[in-house]
């Protein structure tokens, strides 16, 4: 998948005041790549993401997939871009609390309207392959925030996307279990094939990026 930024602008009217949260950014991401975009909280970090995910539409510019106008597609084909080939992971973990792990991972599946067996199927495996085989039956309460997020990283794989975006997904973990989360990242990357995209202020992800952005008042450039 080629995700192409051109003059991507996005702003937001707060009271009397215009604030630009990403500013005619121009950028192409293909993969697979370990790609890093980092800066300060509230430097449109967050904002850049939910635009080449398709979570949010820019004000000017424009998103181009595969060569393809996203300003263009039904609201379906938007639907299933980012449902079958991006996959999403949140600082929050975002898990739902009355599912078990297993059937929080199965969720994008079944939204894809795949078979039971195969949800069942795949997200076992995945489940086992992030070390989490003991826990298929837990509710999230019942998880460590280390846990709760390899089964959010889980789910985002659930539909074999080329494409997973995470923002700031080492936020609310200690240092120990940061690392974990960084290197279950970079085995996605390497051993999947996967395009990773991580906005983050953790310094130690730079270390197993291909690719660092560095944001600045919503003006990204690659980092020197």
């Amino acid at each position: 998948m080629k995700i192409r930024a051109e003059e991507l602008t996005r702003t937001f009217t707060v009271g009397s005041s215009e604030i630009v949260a990403v500013d005619r950014v121009n950028l192409e991401i293909s993969g697979p790549k370990f790609i890093a975009v980092i800066g300060r909280s509230g430097s449109g970090k967050s904002t850049f993401l939910n635009l080449i995910g398709l979570n949010d539409k820019p004000t000017s510019g424009r998103i181009l997939v595969d060569g393809a106008d996203t300003a263009l597609f039904s609201s379906d084909k938007c639907r299933r871009t980012k449902l079958l080939r991006m996959g999403f992971v949140f600082q929050t973990f975002n898990l739902f609390p009355t599912l078990s792990a297993l059937e929080n991972v199965e969720l994008p599946m079944s939204l894809a309207e795949k078979s039971q067996e195969l949800q069942r199927e795949r997200a076992t495996a995945l489940m086992e392959a992030f070390g989490l085989g003991k826990r298929l039956q837990h509710r999230p309460k019942q998880l460590s925030m280390g846990e709760m997020q390899r089964v959010a990283v889980a789910r985002a794989m659930a539909n074999d996307p080329e494409v997973i975006i995470a923002d700031e997904p080492t936020g609310e973990l200690d240092s120990g279990t940061a690392q974990e989360i960084i290197s279950l990242f970079h085995d996605v990357n390497e051993r999947d094939k996967k395009t990773v995209i991580v906005a983050t202020h953790d310094e130690k992800i730079i270390d197993v990026a291909d690719t660092v952005y560095t944001i600045q008042d919503g003006r990204i450039k690659p980092q020197s």
